[in-house]
């Protein structure tokens, strides 16, 4: 009994190194490495605007959201904001037939397209600003009103309290009209601040400075500027250095591109609205691949009951940067 017994154990120890550890090995690989299903996925962000510094981390947050996920991504659009242009290469990424697309909602006329997207079949997350009249399925980005909030408490703090201030955005355009009623919200709890006007930059450095200029020469007193996106910090920086003004008018600058950096440390710029912009398209293509290849049956039949499967908004936050910890932000 007893040898045969052994005999049966010798048995199933070997039925173990022959079946169940190659088994185990083979487990532990596909964990490893994507199957080549997952790997032909690809994931496209569509945007604009593609040739201002603030857009190299949305190609940033793409590329390290492929390399995580192991899928393709590839970052299009124009350079200039061209809305027609972009719609156009929103058009040849639906053509491709991808698992997913990232887009950036500019302004409610890329609500069509979006649509025509959902109708194919490929889902959509809206990044940075959202485009809440279209069948996208979440958006990814700073909460604006917080980020305009934070702003303008700053602001505040940097004028003592007290003085003219002016803002500098380009309308129509819905994340920033959230920062610019985040920033007018924290101000109005300065009876001494007084908004003096709301100027267009046109989300160019050379019209944000001359815009600037405008402000400095109409008003004499006014002592800060805030500017709720990129174009609008080195553009007033230009200004109010040209005016010999440093120091005298306060600025709080939107992002964290090189040269509203190197302003910061001049002492030019005071502090600066900075968005973990890369996080946006980074979690966006994470919602997009797990809509793809791990949906959850939240119900029965999710899209009777009115389900998506995707978290409606993430909010990826903002940080303050000045001469403390600027030097942490730059890109070599």
């Amino acid at each position: 009994m007893t040898f045969f017994i052994s005999r049966n154990l010798s048995f199933f120890k070997a039925l173990l190194v022959c079946v169940l550890l190659p088994a185990a090995s083979l487990l532990r690989a596909a964990d490893a490495a994507p199957g080549p299903t997952v790997a032909n996925q690809l994931y496209i962000e569509v945007s604009a605007y593609g040739a201002l510094d603030y857009f190299y981390d949305h190609q940033l947050g793409m590329k390290q959201a492929g390399q995580a996920l192991g899928v393709k991504t590839e970052f299009v659009g124009p350079p200039d904001g061209d809305m027609g242009a972009m719609v156009a290469a929103f058009e040849q990424a639906i053509a491709k037939k991808p698992a997913g697309i990232v887009v950036v909602g500019f302004e409610p006329s890329l609500n069509a397209v979006v649509d025509k997207a959902v109708a194919a079949g490929i889902p959509v997350v809206a990044v940075d600003a959202d485009l809440p009249g279209s069948k996208r399925v979440a958006f990814v980005g700073t909460g604006n009103p917080q980020a305009g909030y934070q702003g303008g408490k700053r602001l505040a703090q940097l004028i003592g309290g007290k003085g003219q201030v002016a803002l500098m955005t380009r309308p129509g355009q819905s994340n920033l009209e959230e920062r610019v009623a985040g920033y007018q919200k924290a101000l109005a709890e300065f009876p001494n601040i007084k908004v003096v006007q709301i100027v267009d930059t046109q989300n160019d450095p050379s019209v944000a400075a001359q815009a600037a200029a405008g402000l400095l020469q109409k008003y004499s007193d006014l002592a800060g500027i805030a500017c709720v996106e990129a174009a609008g910090g080195s553009g007033a920086a230009t200004a109010v250095r040209e005016a010999k003004k440093t120091g005298k008018v306060k600025i709080v600058a939107m992002d964290r591109g090189n040269e509203v950096l190197q302003q910061i440390r001049d002492g030019v710029i005071s502090a600066s609205v900075v968005q973990q912009t890369a996080l946006m398209p980074f979690y966006a293509t994470q919602i997009l691949f797990n809509l793809k290849n791990h949906p959850l049956a939240i119900a029965t039949d999710n899209p009777k009951a009115g389900i998506t499967g995707a978290p409606t908004f993430v909010d990826t936050g903002v940080v303050i940067v000045d001469q403390a910890n600027c030097q942490y932000f730059l890109r070599k």
